[in-house]
């Protein structure tokens, strides 16, 4: 058993009530937790394929995941069980492929669920679980690659895994060091470090993120421009030689504020906005032509930008514009988008 950095509870309670004890306590968790994060990074300082201990496993076990293009199925019982399916949500989420399978289950059908060429995370902080013997068992006759996130290098599972994954020994935060804390806050972060490490080892991108997370916040603003903009004839356009009477019949009925001016092949040649109007109302309406008064040097933006960029790319001037006109790689108008539209959407 860990000992703990915290004093057992008082038998007679007189204090625990106060304020300033709760947050000595609450503090002292913290500092203990961090404490074990600090010694598994001293622990990945040898970092190297030779070097043994935790760094060259870690790495034996990103290589081992990624040139195989394995599977990643977790197992753990208990509070590793628990930690184990945010791991595994984790990895799913960042592009490496993964299932959670209990332990306790495996023994009654879900054994199945492990395929040829899987890699198997057996989370255990004793490595000496009884109900993962028939999952260990299954993976050894298998061939799968077998990697073991435990703390006791002499353990069961330690000794049956390919590769070991050899949690430092931190006190548990918990005053009577039976409740695991510490060593479930490490094996969180070694896993959020394998799915980290993995999502760079693959290029997985913030575009690839938003196909695995469509709904809420975080889907809607990886949303792309073109999802967003308007096209066709909503669009307000005219020619160069539009007429300026005209421009301002067709900047009112698109109601954007603003018209982009194109040649023949659509392709975007300036910009007129209310602000520019308003400069040429002095002039004659019939005589002044669109690209008299237009901006040649427009700020436009992909379609396939994010949404949020837009966002960015729309504030981010001296004078903050409400719309921007989207082009391809030939310059030709493909859609404008509003201000309304991110805030619709929830990106404003």
């Amino acid at each position: 058993m860990n000992s703990s950095p915290l004093s057992p509870p008082s038998a007679t309670g007189d204090d625990t009530g106060q304020p300033a004890r709760m947050l000595r306590e609450a503090r002292a968790v913290l500092r203990a937790e961090s404490a074990g994060l600090q010694a598994m990074i001293a622990a990945m300082e040898d970092g190297n394929a030779d070097g043994g201990g935790l760094g060259a496993a870690f790495i034996a076990a990103v290589e081992g995941i990624w040139s195989g293009n394995r599977r990643v199925v977790v197992t753990g019982m208990g509070k590793s069980g628990h930690i184990g399916r945010k791991i595994q949500a984790t990895l799913a989420s960042t592009g490496t492929p993964a299932i959670f399978v209990h332990p306790a289950e495996a023994s009654h059908g879900d054994l199945g669920m492990l395929q040829k060429g899987d890699a198997v995370l057996a989370i255990s902080n004793s490595g000496e679980t009884a109900e993962m013997a028939d999952i260990i068992s299954h993976a050894r006759r298998f061939g799968l690659l077998l990697i073991a996130m435990t703390a006791r290098a002499g353990s069961t599972l330690a000794q049956a895994a390919d590769i070991v994954l050899l949690l430092p020994h931190a006190p548990e935060a918990c005053p009577i060091g039976l409740a695991p804390t510490t060593s479930s806050t490490m094996q969180l972060a070694l896993g959020d470090a394998l799915a980290i490490v993995l999502l760079q080892r693959r290029g997985f991108s913030a575009s690839d993120f938003g196909i695995f997370h469509p709904g809420g916040r975080l889907g809607t603003r990886l949303r792309r421009v073109r999802e967003l903009m308007h096209t066709g004839t909503s669009m307000p356009l005219g020619p160069p030689d539009m007429k300026l009477r005209r421009v301002i019949v067709e900047m009112t009925r698109k109601a954007f504020g603003c018209m982009g001016v194109v040649d023949a092949q659509g392709r975007l040649l300036g910009l007129i906005t209310d602000h520019d109007l308003r400069l040429a109302l002095g002039r004659d309406l019939d005589h002044t032509l669109a690209a008299d008064i237009m901006n040649s040097t427009p700020q436009t933006i992909s379609p396939d930008l994010l949404a949020a960029e837009a966002l960015r790319v729309m504030n981010d001037r001296p004078r903050p514009i409400s719309s921007i006109f989207a082009l391809d790689e030939g310059g030709h108008v493909v859609g404008i988008l509003h201000l309304h539209d991110l805030l619709r959407a929830g990106i404003a």
